[in-house]
């Protein structure tokens, strides 16, 4: 069932910095006070996500795959629907862990900070093309090591020519703080509170990944609607059904679990996972028409080497 939200705005004004440096490259400049000296606190879940506990495994990201220093790069092949009509494009899809530190909540410069917690980094980037303009798309998601479920932190930006549109999502212990700022009139600039005891569905293709598979479970979650647009309006949530099954050896490469996702009775997504860990996302295929299809994945330190298809530089 689709439930609206009755958003309250908070404020109306949204600064957005823009600067000239790379994944790993320390930047100082207007930081003032002194760092925190304490460790940051332990996350307190809703009952709401505990409830989840069971169909999940917290420790998934736990293996010592994820401390190599390397990322996982898949490349998909992928559709759309912009302007009403399919459009095919590359899709990339990375995973990596990194260190926060808590003061600005973004990946530490300063290793010998008291205040460090380690994160599982998940970057969606693609670059769509139209018989109009290209669309550009790039979501971070931020997921602390140890709760592949709750996410802490996601921001989502898309450029194209009539304009461009940022929200930041960040998880304050109680609720989610978005803010955005989008070129559509009666959006705008500003500020929302919304509740903390969902799933994302921008998160779901990591998320997913540390299902209880083999439990071969059902069960109810409240999820809220793709934030990968281009717009800001008010996010809407669904009680939504999530289902796990053996997938048809015809559906993917390799032995695989298939996960549907029952938004309302019209909107039915499909996730297949690798039975093998780290239960890779082989396929997908979204109730809005984005379907997407593993086509290749690698590690290695993206920040330090050229993409691994000329087309992510376009």
């Amino acid at each position: 069932m689709r439930l609206p939200i009755e958003p309250w705005l908070l404020g109306v004004s949204l600064l957005l910095g823009v600067g000239a440096v790379s994944c790993s490259s320390p930047d100082t400049a207007g930081k003032s006070g002194a760092p925190p000296t304490g460790k940051p606190q332990p996350e307190v879940l809703p009952n709401a996500l505990r409830r989840l506990d069971p169909h999940f495994e917290h420790l998934w990201a736990m293996n010592k795959l994820w401390e190599d220093g390397l990322a996982e790069v898949a490349l998909y092949d992928a559709e759309r629907v912009v302007y009403n009509k399919v459009r095919r494009f590359e899709y990339a899809q990375l995973t990596v862990k990194e260190e926060f530190n808590d003061q600005y909540k973004v990946k530490t410069d300063d290793y010998e900070r008291f205040d460090l917690f380690p994160v599982m980094k998940v970057n969606q980037f693609c670059r769509i093309p139209t018989d109009q303009y290209p669309y550009h798309f790039l979501t971070s998601l931020f997921f602390r090591r140890e709760n592949p479920v709750g996410l802490y932190k996601l921001t989502s930006s898309s450029q194209e020519w009539c304009g461009n549109t940022f929200k930041a999502f960040q998880d304050d212990g109680l609720q989610y703080i978005q803010t955005y700022n989008s070129y559509w009139d009666t959006q705008g600039a500003g500020q929302r509170n919304l509740r903390r005891d969902l799933l994302f569905e921008d998160a779901l293709p990591y998320t997913l990944r540390s299902l209880r598979f083999a439990a071969l479970p059902t069960f109810q979650a409240t999820i809220c609607e793709l934030q990968q647009t281009s717009k800001a309006a008010p996010p809407v949530y669904y009680n939504a059904e999530i289902k796990v099954q053996e997938a048809p050896a015809a559906d993917a490469p390799e032995p695989a679990w298939l996960v549907q996702v029952q938004l309302s009775q019209k909107k039915t997504s499909k996730y297949w996972f690798a039975k093998k860990y780290p239960n890779l996302l082989l396929r997908q295929t979204a109730w809005d028409g984005r379907k997407l299809t593993l086509k290749k994945v690698s590690r290695y330190a993206y920040w330090n080497h050229p993409a691994a298809d000329s087309s992510q530089v376009k």
